[in-house]
């Protein structure tokens, strides 16, 4: 299966602006393994496994930002994975790298922000 990116990243655009986190998550695979600094703060570590505890860091990430929104900037290509920037609600600047498997579902993630 071959993903595609640009529709991949309206759609998670959207998902993410809706703030509906089953819409959110269901591009991702039970054992997700997701990096991010801001997870640190929130729930204690860096990398969250496994869509539960994601589901989780992005339900209290949701909480504190009840205004998030993101606007997708580029979209970089890889094989079987790609790289999307965007902007938040705040103009911060943020990259993630995300890593599919063959049926399309992302099972490895990173995010990247700028200093504010």
């Amino acid at each position: 299966m071959s993903v595609d990116y640009d529709n991949f990243a309206r759609e998670s655009e959207a998902a993410w602006n809706s703030h509906d986190l089953d819409r959110i998550l269901s591009h991702y695979s039970a054992d997700i393994c997701f990096r991010s600094r801001k997870a640190v703060g929130l729930v204690g570590t860096g990398e969250v496994t496994g869509v539960n505890a994601l589901r989780d860091y992005w339900a209290r990430a949701l909480i504190k930002q009840p205004d998030l929104k993101f606007e997708v900037q580029h979209v970089f290509k890889g094989h079987m994975m790609m790289v999307v920037t965007y902007l938040n609600h705040r103009g911060v600047r943020a990259a993630e790298t995300l890593f599919f498997d063959e049926s399309g579902q992302v099972t490895r993630a990173s995010a990247c922000h700028a200093d504010p």
